[in-house]
């Protein structure tokens, strides 16, 4: 039997590296999002400094291991046997559940996950004690109730607390220093950076020393005791060295605050988070050394009560979860991904919005507006002159466009995001609360970019739509870690030991399909990434990447039209649905190009931009043609889903002839486009002509069979739909040939 739980221990050990790994690819935007987005340096020095933090931090957790091992349930009520399932429920559960948010590039909070799995798992074998032990104790006496809804509490006011403190505070910071902060950082610099890295050392060491397991008892009781001496010391310090530097060997002072904010923010996250990733296994570990000492006590009958008390945390382990930390920062794929989520939403100017629009949104952004409206109106003239020229973008290198590789947004916004953020979980950490990182980084970011006015009318309802949906992802990451780690432990209870086995292995193939998933997604990404950075473009690099968007697009929509007409005339709704989904996956990707064409027109060179309207034409025609599949596919699927009768034998073969000519025409278009064979369009259009008069004939016959009645009202109005929409797509197909034509053979005009 000590084999046994032994062999649990080892596979909580496996899953909490696992854990580990899909994390910190989750909670790496909590650290490294402001200094990537304001481009304060290289990714490789971001990442390094991050490391450092992590690494450093990970000695300061030892504190909040407790969390995992007695801050949800109470220990003493259950038996070892008890505690080995809820734990090993925890675990895969937080791989599956975090794993699934990285591959969408979703951040979402381990601290949330971790609590509410613990609670689902939990409460799940609580009940079953109660269910078949009639002596069992009433359920209050299992959970911690009182410690668990302190956590969630504070969990939650953190959003409040983090976004208006973050808006407050860049308010503030913007008033002082503008967006053109080169001037006044020459007098005020040293000050700021001084209070800012006095804020850092003080809520970072003096708060967290008394935890680490580097820092000597004695050291840690002297600054405890003597810390508003030290602050006061390092505030003087830090400024007047901070400004010497600055004139002296013109240092940047605020680049220095965001590095020192990463480094922060990196070792406030590793001391509060790394009881999300190893509490679980170090508490299983901690029990199976009790079952151990126990001498032959029973796993099902050994209360934990030693669990309870004070256990300590042994130094080594803490170190090896920094390392695996570490090690993912640099390999991790998806961590990226993450990142790039609160990075688009805090962006400082229009960029790719990739969330839409919402009720609730639009709703949010006309009351906004309304009551800016009135403030406007009861402010002072000069108080408003005043402000408004402290906001002011126009010289700001992020509001220009014909600046290479533009950041995000600036460093000062970068500082205050990594300052506010850092102290308040510093705060959290000292009083060994297990504050989401997640929550208060992203909310403090998204407080700085609504004061910095980010969210402009043209994309304010975007981002507010975003900022929902990642606060709705948290609430559902609470749901679903309840349920699923219930479920889970339900299943390990009665199952043993193959429950695990097949759970385990179910994991490895889930993360496994997910990482395809992502790559996918990463591959899609790079294939638009010419037409998407801030880079200036040269024409025939535009023409390239528009030749490959058409062609590949094209492709897509001739076997869609094949697909929809195969599945409507064998009326196999799977055939319909799979072919709707990709029909919308088209649209999706047409209406992305038609979105950043704004973008890839500013950044075309001077000489190459009255041409601009060609590739304007294309995607306009591109998009028309992938908007005629949505109007056959989805009418289709709807036909046979509400279970309509199908066409006739006579219907079915015209469909059958049309969908062979249709699919071989726009073949022709494509390699015609892909080959740049432009003196091939006469040809094209003859074939074109005897398509549309192919139509208008069976669309004759299909007026005879009506008349007839030998069709149904659903089917005719369907058959006339598709080819009403055959026709669109020849007529659409020949534009957009001549329109990538034009663009192809247009010569730059030279500038006026």
């Amino acid at each position: 039997m000590e084999t046994f739980y032994l062999i649990l221990v080892i596979v909580l050990g496996a899953l909490a590296i696992s854990d580990l790994i899909v994390g910190v690819s989750n909670d790496a935007v909590n650290f490294v999002n402001s200094a990537i987005g304001s481009k304060a340096a290289s990714f490789k020095i971001v990442m390094a400094v991050a490391a450092l933090g992590v690494f450093i931090g990970a000695t300061f957790s030892t504190g909040m291991m407790e969390v995992a091992r007695k801050g949800i349930f109470h220990p003493e009520n259950f038996f070892f046997a008890d505690l080995m399932v809820i734990f090993i429920a925890v675990m895969i559960t937080d791989v599956l559940l975090l794993d699934l948010f990285n591959t969408f590039g979703l951040p979402t909070s381990t601290t949330v996950s971790l609590v509410f799995e613990l609670l689902g798992a939990a409460v799940a074998v609580s009940l079953i004690k109660i269910y078949n032990d009639v002596n069992a104790l009433e359920l209050g006496e299992y959970i911690n109730t009182a410690k668990a809804l302190g956590i969630i509490s504070g969990i939650l006011l953190s959003v409040v607390i983090s976004f208006s403190v973050g808006a407050i505070v860049q308010y503030i910071a913007r008033i002082i220093f503008s967006f053109n902060f080169k001037k006044t950082m020459k007098y005020y610099g040293g000050i700021y950076g001084g209070l800012a890295l006095t804020s850092i050392v003080y809520f970072i060491l003096f708060k967290g020393a008394k935890d680490s397991t580097l820092i000597p008892k004695d050291v840690a009781e002297y600054i405890k005791n003597n810390s508003m001496f030290i602050s006061a010391i390092c505030f003087i310090g830090f400024s007047i060295l901070l400004q010497l530097l600055q004139m002296l060997f013109k240092l940047n002072i605020l680049k220095l605050v965001v590095l020192a904010g990463t480094f922060a923010l990196a070792l406030a996250f590793a001391g509060n988070d790394l009881v999300n990733f190893i509490g679980v296994p170090i508490a299983g570990y901690n029990a199976y050394n009790i079952f151990v000492a126990s001498n032959g006590v029973a796993p099902d009958a050994l209360l934990m009560n030693d669990l309870a008390g004070k256990v300590p945390t042994p130094t080594m382990f803490l170190l090896i979860g920094g390392l695996v930390m570490v090690i993912t920062l640099y390999v991790s794929k998806k961590a990226r991904s993450v990142t790039k989520t609160s990075v688009d939403l805090s962006r400082q100017g229009e960029g790719d919005e990739r969330f839409g629009s919402s009720l609730l949104a639009r709703s949010i952004v006309r009351v906004s507006v309304s009551i800016n409206s009135t403030l406007s109106l009861i402010t002072p003239k000069p108080v408003s002159k005043f402000i408004q020229k402290r906001f002011d973008q126009s010289k700001s290198k992020i509001s220009n466009n014909d600046y290479e590789d533009a950041p995000a947004f600036d460093m000062l916004r970068a500082s205050v995001n990594l300052v506010v953020a850092s102290i308040l979980i510093a705060i959290a950490t000292s009083i060994k609360l297990p504050l989401s990182t997640t929550y208060v980084t992203f909310m403090v970011a998204m407080g700085t970019s609504l004061s910095d006015k980010a969210w402009g009318n043209d994309s304010a309802v975007y981002r507010i739509t975003g900022v929902v949906s990642v606060i709705g992802g948290w609430f559902f990451t609470a749901f679903s870690a309840f349920s699923a780690a219930f479920i889970i432990a339900g299943i390990i209870y009665f199952g043993g030991i193959y429950a695990i086995i097949a759970l385990v292995i179910s994991a490895i193939f889930f993360m496994y399909r997910t990482h395809i998933i992502h790559k996918n997604r990463v591959e899609n990404e790079v294939k638009d990434k010419i037409l998407t950075g801030h880079h200036k473009l040269e024409y025939s690099h535009v023409i390239k990447a528009c030749k490959a968007n058409v062609t590949a697009i094209l492709s897509q929509v001739a076997d869609n039209y094949s697909n929809a007409i195969n599945g409507i005339t064998t009326m196999n709704r799977k055939t319909l649905k799979d072919t709707l989904r990709d029909v919308v996956a088209v649209n999706a990707e047409t209406k992305k190009l038609k979105s950043n064409i704004p973008l890839t027109i500013n950044r075309l060179e001077d000489d190459s931009i009255h041409n601009g309207h060609y590739y304007v034409q294309v995607l306009d025609y591109l998009r028309e043609t992938a908007h005629c599949l949505t109007y056959i596919a989805r009418p289709a699927f709807e036909h046979v889903d509400n279970n309509h009768s199908g066409f006739s034998s006579s219907q079915i073969d015209d469909l059958n002839i049309i969908k062979t000519k249709m699919t071989a025409f726009i073949d022709k278009n494509m390699v015609t486009i892909a080959n740049n064979e432009f003196d091939k369009i006469k040809e094209l259009i003859e074939e074109q002509h005897q398509l549309i008069t192919l139509i208008e004939e069976m669309r004759y016959k299909q007026i005879k069979r009506i008349k007839s009645e030998e069709t149904g009202t659903k089917s005719s109005m369907l058959y006339l739909g598709i080819m009403h929409e055959s026709k669109n797509v020849l007529l659409y197909s020949i534009n957009l040939l001549k329109a990538q034509r034009d663009f192809v053979e247009a010569k730059k005009i030279p500038r006026n």
